[in-house]
């Protein structure tokens, strides 16, 4: 059986566990968290700073926060598929290290992770930044911080979904095109008349007008702009949230 801690904070002055919070906010979310993958996990080894960050971060709109004692704990639980915001620091008790958590985070999609730490060299805070991190938060932490900084990651993480959703629902429309379709819509896109594509693929203009009246309706296109829009969007690479680098935003 799995051990982890799923610590308890106080809040308002009752205990909330921060498990049980996860579990009943899953089934009907509001505010800043929707969907399944956005809830805020935090691997803060301090009990007093992480029962601090805990309450600052539950208070106010609905979302799912779930904390943890060391890196061993949030290994052990298996929860990342759930995770959008990682708060750690870089230090931790236990077999694994804050460098195995922010490896572990980079490789997966959608996740913003952020380290805390008192006393990093230039080169170490560089090499944190490389390695995959949002951001870095001067320790110990300061909760009106971390709640800014979060609210931040958290919406940016909602228009990355919003992002992808659009770039799956235009390359779903996409494909059914034909490769001799594919390669039109190419000269298309490359500002290319019906002559020049023709001359391009050697066609007839003939045919080419007729696979431009395919491509079209395959697509669900009302006109060329909007062909041009499907593309563009079916063709963004989907990067993840974050990308920006700061020191204590």
């Amino acid at each position: 059986m799995a051990r982890f801690k799923c610590e308890k904070a106080i809040r308002y002055g009752a205990i909330a566990d921060a498990f049980a919070l996860s579990r009943a906010a899953g089934v009907g979310q509001r505010g800043d968290v929707t969907g399944p993958c956005g809830h805020i996990h935090l691997i803060l080894p301090d009990p007093v700073e992480r029962a601090a960050c805990f309450r600052v971060l539950t208070a106010g709109p609905a979302r799912v926060v779930r904390s943890f004692a060391s890196a061993d704990d949030w290994f052990a639980a298996g929860d990342d598929d759930s995770c959008a915001v990682l708060l750690l620091r870089w230090e931790q008790p236990g077999a694994a290290s804050g460098a195995a958590l922010l490896a572990h985070a980079a490789a997966r999609d959608g996740i913003a992770a952020f380290v805390a730490a008192e006393r990093l060299s230039i080169a170490e805070s560089r090499a944190i930044l490389l390695s995959g991190a949002r951001d870095l938060l001067p320790a110990p932490l300061d909760p009106r911080l971390v709640r800014r900084t979060i609210d931040g990651a958290l919406a940016d993480h909602a228009a990355w979904q919003v992002a992808c959703e659009r770039q799956r629902a235009a390359a779903a429309r996409l494909a059914a095109l034909t490769p001799r379709e594919r390669d039109i819509l190419e000269g298309i896109a490359a500002g290319l008349g019906n002559k020049a594509i023709a001359q391009r693929l050697d066609l007839s203009p003939r045919t080419v007008e007729v696979h431009r009246a395919n491509i079209m309706r395959r697509a669900g296109a009302g006109h060329v702009a909007e062909l041009l829009h499907l593309r563009f969007v079916a063709e963004q690479a989907r990067v993840a949230p974050g990308n920006r680098v700061r020191f204590g935003a």
